[in-house]
Formats: C-alpha cells, sequence, structure tokens
C-alpha cells in the first residue's frame, strides 16, 4: 500500500457505492473521505471486507469484475429497500451499478459517473446555501442525468428570470431543489430518509 494508489477508479467503490458522489467525499478538512482505497484511505478507515477480498486479495477494481459476484456479502445490499429506514439511502444504488458494469464495462460506467460529478460539482459552487451538500449527493446519485441536467437549466432559467443575484444562495438553492424534488416524484425516486416505521 504504502500511500500508492490500488485502484485506478477511488471515485468508485468496489462493492459498487458511488463514492465520488459522496458527501464525505467533498468534506474539507482531514474527516475528508478520499475514496475507496485513495490516498491515505486505510489510515482513516477500518478493515473493508469487501476491499479485503476484492482489491488486496483478488487484485481486482470492482466486484463485478468477480466471477464469484454477487457473492454473500452483499446479502445486506439487496435486501428489500422497504426495510431499509437508515442513513444510507444511495446503498441502492450499489449492486445495480455493478450489474451495469458487468453488462457493460468499468469505463462505460465511469463515463457516466464522471458526468453526475460534475453536475454535483455545478451544485455545490453554485446552489450550495451551506445545508445542501448531502441532499445534492443523494439527487446525482440517485436520479437521470437528463433530469439532473434539467433540473439545472430549469433553475438558471427561473433564476435569470426572476434576476436572483449569485449571492443569493438561499433562493438558488431552494428552487434547483425544488426541480429536483419534481423529477424525484415523478420517477418514484426518495430523495430524503425514511424513518424507522414510516412507509414509502
Amino acid at each position: 500500500m504504502n500511500g500508492h494508489p490500488i485502484k485506478a477508479y477511488p471515485t468508485l467503490g468496489c462493492c459498487g457505492l458511488d463514492c465520488g458522489l459522496c458527501p464525505r467525499y467533498y468534506t474539507v478538512g482531514g474527516s475528508r473521505c478520499p475514496g475507496c482505497c485513495g490516498p491515505d484511505f486505510f489510515s482513516k478507515h477500518p478493515s473493508c471486507p469487501f476491499i479485503t477480498c476484492c482489491v488486496k486479495k483478488k487484485h481486482l477494481e470492482v466486484c463485478a469484475q468477480c466471477d464469484d459476484f454477487p457473492c454473500s456479502r452483499f446479502d445486506p445490499l439487496m435486501a428489500d429497500s422497504q426495510d431499509v429506514y437508515d442513513s444510507f439511502v444511495t446503498y441502492g444504488k450499489a449492486v445495480p451499478n455493478l450489474h451495469f458494469i458487468r453488462t457493460h464495462g468499468i469505463e462505460k460506467f465511469m463515463e457516466q459517473q464522471r458526468k453526475r460529478i460534475g453536475l454535483l460539482e455545478e451544485m455545490l459552487k453554485d446552489f450550495d446555501d451551506g445545508r445542501s451538500r448531502s441532499f445534492y449527493c443523494i439527487a446525482t446519485t440517485l436520479l437521470p442525468i437528463n433530469d439532473l441536467e434539467a433540473s439545472l437549466i430549469e433553475t438558471e432559467r427561473r433564476i435569470k428570470a426572476g434576476n436572483v443575484g449569485l449571492d443569493d444562495t438561499r433562493t438558488r438553492s431552494s428552487l434547483l431543489r425544488e426541480f429536483l424534488d419534481d423529477c424525484a416524484a415523478r420517477e418514484g425516486i426518495a430523495l430524503r430518509l425514511r424513518k424507522k416505521g414510516e412507509r414509502q
């Protein structure tokens, strides 16, 4: 390990998580996560069974490249989403991401993920009111790319029509979140956490 990268794509977890779309990837300071097996990853994170098996033992980039995928390690991630109410709502994308990679290849997946990261970075740069980072991360992980792009375009149109200033981040964020919520409702996607006992 010795500080040298052991994965080509740290923004993609070997388990299929979109590390490059996670709030901790965009945290400033010592608590920032560098992505899966990124710089200083092993000094900040406890042992991960996915990394131990996939990366360290089999020298693979992602579990989708393994002949044993999906193995029993994925059982919790493939549980009925109706039973999941913890904070990791984006875990539901991990296994579908790996199936996509298995079918279309990792480069095709990374092409799409880079688009999502670019859209997220635009949201964080121009529409972050200090409270919306996690929401934008969830939205860019779960919503179709065309919905994300359309939301930004419509938000900019409304901002221009309403003469909203660059410094009015509260209004800018509120407008973008409204469009993202509308897209999520049409797609039947939950962008907010469910609490224990709640029904979708």
